[in-house]
């Protein structure tokens, strides 16, 4: 087995005053040599939109990008014509392919919201772009780990162009899952929502992260009431 942890307060920080975010891996203005990214996993960005404000029509091109709100509703508009707005309990992906635009913009004014920004490199190039959002709420399960993102339309979840699996895991005090690893070579990155937790031997708190690599499961614990996301990616990019 190998790791790497990533703790919350090493991230990489952008105020700009509508927007608060923090960088797991280089982002815009925050490089960092040894934190590019996890297999395919190439952007996890924890961001907090002010009231009212939002990120502008802006391109993106051969990108897996999904967003999972954390708090408060966040509206989408993109150029295939979709308009949406995706809240706490729902996941969201954008399968930018041979090209796309699109506006995300807080659709409050007068609270914040909260979302993980996630980019993943694609399987295949230049694929038809493609828009599909989910509620979570009806799957969710208590102090297990329940699969919101796959490779397959037919499975669970929202699906992507990528041999990946997300899940997520409501915990309380003292539970714990076992977490297989699907593929063969692939590595699972654990973000921590909320909470404290174990993995196997290694404590994390809040917004902390660990990759994992060269296992066939993890084994997460929670030694106080947490909320976890497994995001299990190929290595090889």
């Amino acid at each position: 087995m190998n790791t790497v942890i990533h703790k919350a307060a090493t991230r990489g920080v952008a105020n700009h005053g509508w927007l608060n975010s923090h960088h797991t891996f280089s982002f815009a203005n925050y490089h960092n040599p040894d934190r590019m990214n996890f297999g395919v996993l190439r952007v996890l960005n924890d961001d907090i939109v002010q009231a009212g404000m939002g990120f502008g029509t802006h391109p993106h091109q051969n990108m897996e990008i999904i967003s999972i709100p954390l708090e408060g509703d966040l509206e989408h508009k993109d150029s295939m014509g979709n308009v949406a707005v995706i809240k706490e309990g729902d996941v969201q992906v954008l399968s930018a392919g041979t090209g796309i635009t699109h506006s995300e913009y807080n659709k409050n004014k007068d609270k914040e919201v909260k979302f993980l920004q996630i980019w993943v490199f694609p399987k295949e190039k230049d694929l038809t772009p493609r828009y599909d959002q989910i509620s979570i709420r009806e799957i969710s399960e208590e102090n297990k780990f329940y699969q919101v993102l796959s490779p397959n339309k037919d499975d669970q979840g929202v699906w992507i162009n990528q041999d990946a699996w997300f899940h997520i895991g409501k915990f309380e005090k003292g539970n714990s899952d076992e977490y297989k690893i699907k593929k063969e070579g692939n590595g699972v990155y654990a973000f921590i929502l909320e909470g404290d937790v174990e993995i196997d031997g290694e404590k994390l708190s809040k917004r902390d992260g660990m990759g994992i690599w060269d296992t066939n499961s993890i084994t997460v614990k929670a030694t106080e009431n947490a909320r976890v996301l497994l995001m299990e990616v190929p290595m090889s990019v």
